[in-house]
């Protein structure tokens, strides 16, 4: 018996239990296949690529490592298979799921298609806690609302990864034939953009697994009063790890409640009651971040129009702006707001942003410019090394007020005043808006509010060195409630 094992957003050895099933069966034959047809608008962007090639480098090497190589094949996925069917005499086809509609729409397509041929077809669950389905209202009915969701989550009980790695695996009984992975050109050459992506990451399960011991063993205890302050190291950073299915939910989770609690923390708070904003451990607080990411899935699985359509039908109809060179601005961190600038200049350099400054210029683009939350989507997709279609989509529209548990369309966030709030000593805008460096921390997040001696002493001409602000919050504000109202109104 030979298995074709298809790794797809599942790049692991650990808690892959595909693997698993497939190394028990016999002999295996590892292949991915760079299928660039099927996403259709959802073709993994720049950085997604740059973040897959030092993946599958990671993986091959691990593979090899255990007596068998990683084949590479690029094509639709369903022909490539049936090709390596062919030329290896396998006889089975085993896979973990993905959950985004076209991923579904293919994996279905191909396993009517192998069981028609006698070919056994199996996939498993590697990317979720729980999957769609199986967390639903007391109606059968999919959660809308957060804080119900992880409570009926929750009350499965609790999760452990599922088999380790396997020591050896044994190879299929002759080679297989398969592409050089620097031949798929994921990696940008002329120009290369990508040195502060390879300063800031190491793609891999490996890598995976250094950030999460090094996030358990220090920040998760005082992740609750940190999580939202940019200048700090207080996140785990796994996003883009777990987006690439380098480390699965489920060691994840394990690792956080192997922690050890932090002192004073109070026990049995559920952080759902408040967003976790009040819980005092910190363990519990990171346990509820997981739990969104599980959320999006949820609502991509139950609604797939949700990257492209308001889930709100109402907001079809809301008189969005269009004016490319605002977006530009908002692109290039050149809006005249800091703490925006500072988070689009992040996400530029090292293809990442901190969660919390993700809220801030969401919406600064959908309130403050009035621009399509669509427009941000796109741009996130692909400059962001974790661009998540579930988590993508669903954020924005949380941010637009559009979605599930969305942030009341009254909510709009002043960039200045939650500058100072998260970013009081100025440590973030400082590092990424470095020409505003010198101004006191008092005038950094508003700077077109300082005196012409303070901008002076400081080395700055707004309009020159920094560009003055591109709206009045205050107006920007008011004009996003008016339009906001019309839709109310309809």
């Amino acid at each position: 018996m030979l298995t074709l094992l298809w790794f797809d957003q599942d790049l692991r050895l650990d808690d892959n239990p595909a693997l698993a099933a497939a190394a028990a069966r016999g002999p295996v034959v590892p292949v991915y296949i760079l299928d660039e047809a099927a996403p259709g608008p959802w073709a993994p962007g720049a950085a997604a690529r740059w973040w897959l090639h030092g993946a599958l480098a990671a993986l091959g090497d691990e593979l090899q490592a255990r007596g068998t190589a990683l084949v590479l094949r690029r094509g639709a996925a369903a022909a490539v298979i049936d090709e390596l069917l062919a030329s290896t005499g396998a006889d089975a086809v085993y896979w973990n799921r993905r959950y985004e509609p076209w991923a579904m729409r293919r994996a279905e397509g191909i396993k009517g298609t192998l069981r028609q041929r006698g070919i056994e077809a199996r996939s498993f669950n590697a990317g979720l806690l729980s999957e769609p389905g199986r967390v639903l209202t007391q109606k059968g009915e999919p959660f809308r609302v957060f804080t119900p969701f992880w409570r009926a989550l929750r009350a499965q009980g609790e999760w452990a990864p599922h088999a380790p790695a396997p020591a050896r695996l044994v190879a299929a009984p002759r080679g297989v034939a398969s592409d050089a992975l620097d031949d798929w050109h994921l990696r940008p050459s002329q120009p290369d953009w990508a040195a502060g992506l390879r300063e800031h990451w190491q793609p891999g399960a490996a890598g995976a697994q250094a950030r999460l011991d090094a996030f358990v063993a220090g920040p998760i205890s005082a992740y609750t009063g940190q999580r939202n302050l940019p200048g700090t190291a207080g996140t785990s950073r796994l996003s883009p790890h777990l987006h690439a299915g380098e480390i699965g939910p489920r060691q994840v989770w394990r690792a956080a409640c192997l922690a050890a609690a932090p002192a004073g923390a109070a026990r049995g708070r559920d952080p759902a009651d408040d967003g976790g904003e009040g819980a005092t451990d910190g363990r519990q607080t990171y346990l509820a971040e997981i739990a969104w990411r599980e959320f999006s899935y949820h609502l991509l699985f139950h609604f797939p129009q949700l990257p492209l359509e308001p889930l709100r039908p109402e907001f079809a109809a809301f008189p969005w702006d269009s004016d490319p060179a605002a977006l530009r601005a908002w692109q290039r961190g050149r809006t005249g707001y800091p703490i925006v600038d500072a988070g689009m200049r992040e996400l530029w350099h090292t293809g990442w942003m901190h969660n919390r400054v993700r809220m801030i210029v969401a919406s600064f683009l959908v309130k403050d410019l009035l621009l399509d939350w669509r427009s941000g989507a796109e741009w996130f997709w692909d400059t962001l090394v974790d661009a998540d279609l579930a988590s993508n989509a669903a954020s924005w529209q949380w941010v637009a007020g559009c979605g599930a548990d969305a942030a009341p369309y009254f909510r709009v966030f002043n960039p200045s005043l939650q500058g100072a709030k998260f970013d009081p000593d100025g440590a973030y805008v400082r590092h990424w808006v470095p020409e505003l460096a010198r101004l006191p921390a008092a005038l950094l997040h508003a700077p077109w509010e300082a005196r012409p001696v303070d901008l002076a002493a400081a080395g700055v001409v707004l309009g020159r060195d920094y560009p003055a602000p591109m709206v009045d919050h205050a107006q920007a504000r008011h004009r996003a409630l008016w339009a906001y109202e019309q839709i109310r109104k309809r």
